[in-house]
């Protein structure tokens, strides 16, 4: 991939050097937004795993320190000895930690009971928040992005040592971590500490992040041109609520290519999955419907690589199940994913490791995946060559079946498949091999056309990379197309209504359409899955909907569209309102339709006050506040003298009426009062 540096090249400095004017100050809060903090930890024969330095100090707690430190080093059990004198390897992994854990702690199942109900308006704003601010369960993830260095030298104790430079957030932004550990990393070895202070003041001055977007993000005399994943592909739990658009909601494919529809869009999804291409359609089922996933693979960049790979092959869907892209003995969930018994559900999570103890302490997992190379001088898996008809050829291993001829199978290629179901994955503790362990049967048929298209560069390592991103674009384009297809029967679900002409825009907006599991599903079997689904699926698609609506990604990822739907009807209701002409408007109506519009406007009126009020409104927030005030004038002056007398004696509508309630900032204005300023308030 363009953005990364191959083994041997990150044991040389890159091209980099710090300006020569001062650092700018460190601000803090603005390092937040893309870092909680920098660590150093160093590998002690005596001691184990110790944190050398961490800035800003204090950027974590002390159990957080022990969790960073152990899971950053690759596992000794799996480490191949490499004889250079150093080894470099960049990989990142995920932690749960707990924030205000005994504030706001709602379950998600009382969230989906809210989902299921007939909600308020005043409902629907509190699932918003719950779901917003991450306090659903109390806690947030914490990302690790390593760089660690291996030297052996034989003068030292066990022939050499190790440290580790971690980059610690809460976004899931490799596409921007992985470069910088490139410079940051052979930085720290060359001038120690100062390199955490210098990348952390350089981190601090970039500007916010802006989820989907191209960002250039300055670094020392270098410049990162990096795609951002969208906001709709984001965890809630991250704690920042960005701004989603109703267009990258199914249905529809994005017009933009270059845009990333999903997270870790930057994985090599081929070089990782190209023992295995066959397989990548039952994994995609496995990923849509929340499955437990175990990955074995030799090495932690590649483990790595292979979760990220999967998380996203189910773009543009959220995906809400827990995944750990390197996950050892010493993380807090081990003991209890340990302690299931024989006939136990194991719970849904993705497990990347390397260390084979896992295979028989977490026997229950009911999916089991190897993927890489245990070469030790590559962390990327040789490519076999094509045969003449372009199609790749056979060879005797396992369940991979990219490595089976797709025209027939060979009696050794299936007594080697059948072998190796029945060896089951603990045959990976005497041989690695690339292979896939899952009593699980698709529905999906694999696209041969698309297997057919991708290149094979042979062993030339620039070529090969080349022709990865050409590969990845290719794989990731289909499987967006497969999810984004997958997901359109639920489109009427988030279509948003807008006022037909003639009709009131101060009224409130219809609710969307509700929905009921039982009745989508009867309907979509009558209906069929479509034209792109139907030539690719086998007769028993409907199932795989259902075990998608039982899963763990559906609830959240339908609440999250239903929010953003119906933000988006409130904004073009807003609009119209913003649009009336309130004189040509009332002048149509009887005098009851009258005296409904203004207790309508005197609603909206309210709802803009409490938003500027809580300084959550903006230019349009002030605008249509002014807009409404006008209106609402308007109306007044049309209603009869009694009812005029009526309102002025209630004191909340006189106040707002005489426009004698406190002054309130406006963006652009200096101030103006909320309320209504009257020609003339006494009655006509």
């Amino acid at each position: 991939m363009k953005d990364r540096l191959n083994v041997a090249e990150m044991s040389r400095s890159p091209s980099f050097s710090m300006k020569t004017d001062s650092n700018p100050k460190l601000d803090r809060k603005s390092l937040r937004q893309w870092v909680v903090g920098f660590c150093i930890i160093k590998f002690d024969l005596e001691q184990g795993q110790l944190i050398e330095e961490c800035h800003p100090p204090g950027c974590l707690t002390q159990d957080e320190e022990l969790e960073v430190a152990f899971s950053s080093f690759p596992d000794s059990v799996s480490q191949h000895q490499n004889r250079s004198s150093i080894h470099d390897c960049i990989f990142f992994f995920r932690f749960r930690r707990h924030e205000n854990s005994q504030q706001g702690k709602v379950s998600s199942s009382e969230i989906s009971e809210v989902e299921e109900k007939e909600r308020s308006p005043k409902l629907v704003d509190q699932v918003k928040r719950l779901k917003s601010t991450g306090d659903c369960k109390g806690e947030r993830y914490l990302y690790g992005y390593v760089f660690n260095r291996q030297r052996h030298d034989e003068r030292l104790k066990r022939g050499g040592d190790q440290r580790s430079v971690v980059i610690l957030s809460h976004n899931p932004y490799t596409s921007v971590f992985r470069p910088l550990l490139q410079i940051m990393g052979p930085l720290y070895f060359d001038i120690g500490k100062k390199a955490l202070e210098h990348i952390a003041s350089c981190v601090s001055i970039w500007p916010a992040p802006i989820p989907g977007k191209l960002m250039e993000l300055p670094i020392g005399n270098a410049m990162f041109k990096v795609n951002l994943p969208p906001a709709h592909s984001l965890p809630s739990d991250s704690g920042v609520l960005f701004e989603e658009s109703n267009s990258s909601m199914a249905p529809f494919l994005p017009t933009n290519q270059s845009i990333p529809q999903g997270l870790f869009h930057d994985s090599d999804l081929f070089g990782i999955f190209r023992g295995l291409l066959l397989q990548l359609w039952v994994l995609w089922e496995l990923l849509l419907i929340g499955e437990p996933i175990l990955i074995i693979a030799p090495t932690p960049p590649q483990c790595c690589e292979a979760v990220a790979g999967l998380v996203s092959l189910v773009a543009p869907l959220l995906y809400s199940v827990d995944f750990r892209p390197y996950f050892t003995i010493h993380d807090p969930e081990f003991a209890r994913l340990n302690s299931l018994q024989e006939g136990d559900i194991f719970p849904p999570v993705i497990l990347g490791v390397t260390n084979l103890f896992f295979l028989k302490a977490l026997r229950t997992v009911p999916h089991v995946i190897s993927v890489g190379s245990p070469s030790p001088n590559s962390n990327r898996p040789v490519l076999a060559a094509k045969s003449s008809t372009g199609r790749f050829p056979a060879r005797p291993e396992g369940l991979g079946l990219q490595q089976f001829s797709l025209r027939k199978f060979s009696p050794s290629n299936l007594l080697s498949a059948v072998k190796l179901r029945r060896e089951g994955p603990l045959c990976l503790m005497t041989e690695h091999k690339e292979a896939i362990w899952s009593t699980y049967a698709a529905t999906t048929k694999p696209d041969t056309s698309i297997l057919n298209r991708l290149i094979d560069a042979g062993m030339s390592s620039r070529v090969e990379e080349s022709m990865s991103v050409v590969n990845n674009e290719i794989l990731r384009r289909h499987f967006l197309e497969l999810t984004t297809n997958f997901l359109a029967p639920f489109g009427p679900y988030f279509r948003v209504v807008t006022p037909s002409e003639g009709s009131s825009p101060f009224v409130d907006p219809p609710p969307l359409t509700p929905f009921n599991a039982d009745e989508f599903l009867g309907n979509l079997s009558s209906r069929g899955p479509g034209k792109f689904l139907s030539k690719r699926m086998r007769s028993n698609w409907l199932d795989l909907y259902r075990r998608f609506l039982r899963g763990n990604n559906f609830m959240p990822w339908f609440q999250r569209r239903r929010a953003v739907a119906e933000q988006e009807q409130q904004r073009l209701w807003r609009l119209a309102r913003m649009n009336t002409n309130i004189q040509n408007f009332i002048s149509k109506m009887s005098e009851l339709e009258i005296i409904d519009s203004f207790n309508a406007i005197e609603r909206h009126l309210l709802g803009e006050t409490q938003l500027l009020e809580s300084k959550r409104g903006n230019s349009d927030s002030a605008a249509a506040f002014q807009k409404l005030k006008s209106d609402l004038r308007a109306v007044f002056n049309l209603l009869p003298k009694d009812m005029q007398e009526l309102l002025l004696l209630n004191p909340q509508k006189g106040a707002l009426l005489q426009g004698s309630l406190e002054g309130i900032e406006l963006p652009g204005n200096e101030s103006t009062l909320v309320g209504v300023v009257v020609d003339s308030v006494s009655p006509r």
